[in-house]
Formats: C-alpha cells, structure tokens, sequence
C-alpha cells in the first residue's frame, strides 16, 4: 500500500485473525501497522501473539489510530460497538464490514454518515487463505477504495465487486457453500465405507478429490459439464454414478439451497 496506513480491526476473533494473517503473509500490511480491539482478554491476547502488533480493549483507540477500519464483530453487537464512535468517524475513514446480514445503509448509519463504507460477505475458508469473497461499495466509497478491498481480501483468497442486491446470493452460494462442500464430502466419504475403505482413506480421498475437480473448473477455465463428460466414458463406471446423482434430484438439491439461504439472508437483512 502505497501511503502504508494503520489497519485496525474491531473485534479479534477467528476470520478478523485470518484476514490479519493474510495481509501480513502477503506484505501488504506490516505488523507495526496493525492494530485490534476486543472486549474479551483472550482474544486480543491471542490475536497480538500470532501478528506481533497492538492490542487494546478500547475501539476509540482503535479508530483514533487507523484510518481503515475493518468491523469484524458480531453483527449484533453493532450500535454498542459503534454507537460511541458515531461523532469520530470522518470522510479519511475505510470502514470495511465483515458483518453478516447488516446493510450498507445501516452501516452508513452507524458510522455517522461520514466513513467510506464498504460490506464484505468473506466464508470459512478464508481461514486457510482459500476464502472467496463478494464486496459491495458504499454511496462515499470510491473505486480506489474497492481496489483497495480487492487487494486486501484477495490474500486469503478471491474477491468480487457486485451491487449490494447480489450480496445476500453471495452469501447464499460462497457464504453457506463451505457448509454444502463439506455435506458432499462427508457422503461421499459414507459411500467409500460403504464399498469397503477405511474411513481415514475414505474422507481422504473425498476431499482431494472435490479439491481436485475445483482446481480443474478454475485453472483450465472450462464448463463444469465438459469436464464431466471427460471424465464419463461410454457405458462406464462413472456415467452409471452420475446417473443415480442425477436420480436422486443432487444438482436441484443444490441450486434450491442456494436459493433458500439466499432468501434467508435478504430476510435477515430486513430484520
């Protein structure tokens, strides 16, 4: 970063240390400009520990100290966290939330109406650097601030800038998918014990192998459907496996999940 601001996280738990590790890892912050607050010692103890920079149980401190703000609490919590800090944001501020469900025009709000906002819907994986992220900018924030986020975020992962509309279908696909992921893998993993392997083999191989197909779709840049095909020869093993798939209704399965947690989080939204 060209003019090296102090990025200061509110809240210290799991993904703000992820996020943390990645700016660090990718050299794009140095620990010297980190710093984070939580009300929970532990926490921030534990978060100062693995980046080797400050900790505070203060937000005021936090916010008197960086100039881009990352909201990493739960949602819950954001007029207390906030509600203090109203008079002290101003237009140098890049506040980046992470909070699940909570809008830009709420977020505006809780910021005095003066930071440059931008909401981010990041998932699990960002914890081992594979995270995929949608971000939406705010009415202050400008593109250099969404270059900015897209830098950040892209060190645990990959990021994409859509309209806030499309937020709640990021959270329905990228946000819950981890969770969809892991139901495929745990099943497939059932179905290699079922046909005999050792369960340890078994949840192996399943991951690998989605891993695997994943790595295919994004570095060969070709349809999910023709890599199917490659791999499903004439009256073989694997058209007869894709067909019982196919039977038991897996690929509508899929896109009504998308679709319901989707739905959900636009209903939490409202809330």
């Amino acid at each position: 970063m060209t003019e090296n601001p102090i990025v200061g996280f509110i809240g210290a738990g799991r993904m703000a240390t992820a996020l943390a590790k990645g700016f660090v890892n990718a050299g794009l912050v140095s620990p010297d400009k980190l710093i984070a607050s939580d009300l929970i010692p532990a926490g921030r103890d534990a978060f100062g520990q693995q980046l080797g920079c400050s900790t505070t149980d203060s937000n005021v401190e936090v916010l008197a100290k960086a100039k881009i703000i990352i909201l990493a609490f739960k949602p819950h919590q954001l007029e207390e966290a906030t509600g203090p800090l109203q008079d002290q944001f101003d237009e140098s501020h890049l506040v980046i939330s992470i909070l699940a469900g909570v809008r830009l025009a709420k977020l505006d709000k809780a910021c005095g109406r003066r930071a440059r906002v931008v909401r981010v819907m990041p998932n699990t994986p960002a914890l081992v650097g594979e995270g995929a992220c949608g971000y939406a900018l705010g009415q202050a924030a400008t593109e250099d601030d969404g270059v900015m986020v897209e830098r950040l975020l892209s060190s645990v992962g990959v990021a994409y800038q859509v309209k806030e509309h499309l937020i709640d279908a990021v959270t329905g696909l990228s946000g819950s998918g981890p969770a969809y992921g892991y139901t495929i893998i745990e099943a497939l993993s059932d179905g290699g014990v079922a046909a005999g392997l050792p369960r340890e083999i078994a949840t192996k191989l399943a991951a690998q192998t989605m891993l695997g197909a994943a790595r295919m779709v994004l570095e060969t840049g070709q349809h999910p459907g023709e890599l199917k095909d490659m791999v499903c020869s004439p009256g073989g093993t694997t058209i007869e496996g894709v067909h019982e798939l196919e039977e038991g209704g897996v690929r509508s399965a899929l896109i009504n999940a998308v679709r319901a947690a989707a739905e959900r989080a636009f209903e939490l939204g409202q809330e």
